[in-house]
């Protein structure tokens, strides 16, 4: 059980490990990871978050914080994944625990969880035994805490929460621009938690990096409000906000975004009110423009037969969508071609839309794509 003392001390930010530097497409940069895993404990953070499916990063936690850092200074989350596009039995399943740790180096991990949890895949979960195997580390003392996160409706997450008491957290996407999305509904899936009395860890605060780039009338309006912050601080603020938020995720990419988010988040304080209705105008923007809600996870992409960028055909899908800028979306979408498949070249085998934790329509949008930026 997490004690309430422990939850509101700790630190708000934590350090997502998904969207490291990287020197080119399949190295990460262990140096500028290690230079942002510094400046982030110097701050006072603890919190770092990886995944056996996240290519690299558990390696690059080892090198840039488990093995430069004393074991105590800091919390590890790390996460199982039982999918059908991640292992093909339980055995597979199982051995990611081992494999993680090795990976890590890290002993034990502060916080284990059961990834992408959702009405398509839980019978995975449960036919393996996950659950059970989970609570066997945390006796056996690898694991502190046990969680999941989570992608689905309001109604399967209140069933898994009555299900499995055990689980003592829930990472939830959340950020104001999902807050009531009738597909994401992170206010309701946010509220199942507080009532099984589940502390939130956020996940996506960021949506992606697509809240760093926000609609001109927004963007113009929040600078208006604060000058000094960046558009980012909106998104992550509002998610620390919330009282039942532990922590809230951020999955930095560079030096300068570290050094952007402890800014604000060292100290941290909540939204004013005047900061808030600034995002209640942002979300009604945002309603009326229609975008594929990629996050850019990039689950999709290991597996394409094709080789497609999938994440970058839809950014630059979005910039047209956003910005009506089809020029620079065609510019951006060229830029693709030069190391992966065109959209046009996709297929339809599925995989990626059996991968994806967003439920995107991922072939269809594909095709698309090839209509828009191809031609």
């Amino acid at each position: 059980m997490l004690e309430k003392e422990f939850v509101s001390a700790m630190p708000k930010i934590g350090f997502g490990l998904m969207r490291l530097p990287r020197k080119s497409e399949n190295v990460i940069d262990t140096e500028e990871a290690a230079q942002m895993t510094d400046a982030f404990l110097a701050a006072g953070m603890k919190y770092f978050d990886t995944a056996y499916v996240y290519d690299g990063s558990e390696e690059a936690c080892r090198k840039a914080l488990v093995e430069r850092h004393p074991r105590d200074s800091f919390y590890l989350a790390d996460k199982l994944n039982a999918s059908k596009w991640a292992v093909s039995s339980e055995e597979e399943a199982k051995k990611e625990f081992e494999t993680s740790l090795e990976r890590t180096g890290a002993g034990y991990f502060d916080f284990y969880l059961l990834h992408a949890l959702s009405s398509e895949n839980l019978k995975f979960y449960d036919s393996y035994g996950i659950w059970d195997f989970v609570k066997q580390k945390k006796a056996e003392g690898k694991i502190r805490h046990m969680g999941f996160s989570f992608h689905d409706t309001p109604e399967v997450l209140d069933s898994i929460l009555t299900a499995h008491p055990e689980a003592e957290f829930v990472q939830l996407q959340l950020n104001y621009a999902d807050w009531e999305n009738p597909e994401v509904q992170s206010r309701k899936n946010y509220e199942v938690c507080v009532k099984h009395g589940k502390p939130v860890v956020v996940m996506e605060p960021v949506k992606g990096g697509s809240l760093a780039n926000p609609l001109p009338v927004i963007a113009e309006e929040m600078k208006t409000v604060n000058p000094e912050r960046s558009y980012a601080s909106w998104a992550i603020r509002f998610a620390a906000s919330l009282p039942d938020v532990m922590v809230v995720l951020s999955g930095m990419s560079s030096l300068e975004q570290m050094n952007d988010n402890l800014s604000y988040m060292k100290d941290f304080t909540p939204l004013s009110e005047k900061e808030q209705e600034v995002l209640e105008h942002a979300r009604k923007a945002m309603a009326e423009v229609r975008t594929i809600p990629c996050t850019a996870c990039h689950y999709c992409t290991g597996g394409c037969p094709m080789h497609i960028e999938i994440p970058g055909v839809f950014k630059a899908v979005n910039r047209r969508l956003v910005y009506n800028d089809l020029e620079g979306a065609k510019r951006d979408y060229q830029r693709l071609l030069k190391d992966h498949g065109a959209a046009s070249s996709c297929v339809h085998c599925g995989q990626c839309e059996d991968a994806c934790p967003q439920h995107i329509e991922i072939r269809k949008h594909l095709e698309e794509a090839a209509a828009m930026l191809e031609g």
